[in-house]
């Protein structure tokens, strides 16, 4: 698959200079349900709830050859949805 990991258009608010406003961002987890790292995408974050889901919509195979299992998605602090399983079923 060619899709970068790298989302387009993501910001934090530190590099930006916006506003303080929670971010969106994925925990990716394996099968038990812990959290794991593939490559730089545990530290992504996006500026709304549709960016983060087009995101990993676009990625989620990448995602599962690099080890996650299933997708959480949080606003901020707040768990919004999941865990979502990657695999089809």
């Amino acid at each position: 698959m060619t899709n970068s990991l790298e989302p387009s258009g993501t910001f934090s608010s530190a590099e930006s200079g916006a506003s303080t406003q929670p971010s969106w961002w994925w925990r990716l987890e394996d099968t038990a349900g812990q959290e794991v790292a593939v490559d730089e995408v545990t530290t992504q974050e996006f500026p709304s709830q549709s960016d983060a889901e087009s995101w990993v919509g676009e990625i989620w195979e990448d995602l599962l050859e690099g080890g996650a299992e299933a997708v959480t998605l949080f606003e901020g602090d707040r768990k919004v949805y999941g865990p979502m399983s990657l695999r089809s079923r």
